[in-house]
């Protein structure tokens, strides 16, 4: 069943406009004004934050907007993955939204199954070893086999919503490193988790846990033609 946060989303997705950018609530029809206004604002704060060049405003923008509609919990920090890049570049995102800063930029494995150098394969299904695209909420942090790691819980039915039960999470891996992209080209591949260098794996979960929202963007075309609406 959808819950509220899930149907709030898909409005938002289906309405196509940039609304509720943290300004006041705007009643009434949207102006052109209004909406000129609240996209000045998300264009004023990918520019203070330090994203041009490293990425893209339009993937930036749609997690912007996606973290509002989701009413994340915890709104102080957006975490993005840019699953477009290949994995020799840094493609992991976190923005502090009220300093307007880029905290953390670095590497970041996909699955095993979704590609080599490039991912192009995503799933949902379990023992699929692949990435899954969408939106997803931060939960809480345990130590497994691959030590101190972060749950996440996916919030787009039949996209990744079945996060939690494949135990795709966030943990530190040896292979998430410079040294793998010099020697080889690319770094090593996960069974389908965003895994971290492991000396920014702590740092990083105890930052984005507990409610913030983490946007794996991809080139997926099921994923893309769904969402493709609120561009």
């Amino acid at each position: 069943m959808f819950n509220l946060a899930t149907i709030s989303f898909i409005f938002i997705l289906l309405l196509g406009s940039p609304v509720n950018l943290n300004e006041p609530a705007i009643t009434g029809d949207l102006t052109e004004n209004s909406v000129s206004s609240s996209e000045d604002i998300c264009m004023k704060l990918y520019s203070d934050s330090g994203l041009k060049g490293k990425l893209d405003y339009k993937i930036f923008r749609r997690a912007y907007l996606g973290m509002d509609a989701l009413c994340a919990p915890k709104t102080d920090i957006l975490t993005i993955i840019d699953y477009t890049k290949p994995s020799c570049d840094r493609r992991f995102y976190v923005i502090d939204l009220v300093k307007r800063k880029l905290l953390y930029y670095t590497l970041v494995a996909h699955g095993k199954n979704s590609g080599e150098l490039v991912s192009y394969k995503f799933s949902n299904r379990p023992k699929s070893l692949m990435s899954s695209p969408g939106f997803f909420l931060t939960a809480e942090v345990y130590s497994g086999r691959h030590g101190y790691s972060l749950r996440l819980d996916g919030m787009e039915p039949g996209l990744n919503d079945l996060a939690r039960a494949r135990a795709i999470v966030i943990h530190g891996a040896e292979y998430v490193a410079q040294h793998y992209v010099d020697d080889v080209g690319y770094i090593g591949r996960s069974f389908g988790c965003p895994a971290l260098p492991l000396e920014l794996n702590r740092k990083i979960i105890d930052l984005i846990k507990g409610g913030s929202c983490l946007y794996i963007h991809t080139n997926d075309k099921n994923y893309v033609n769904l969402t493709t609406i609120c561009d």
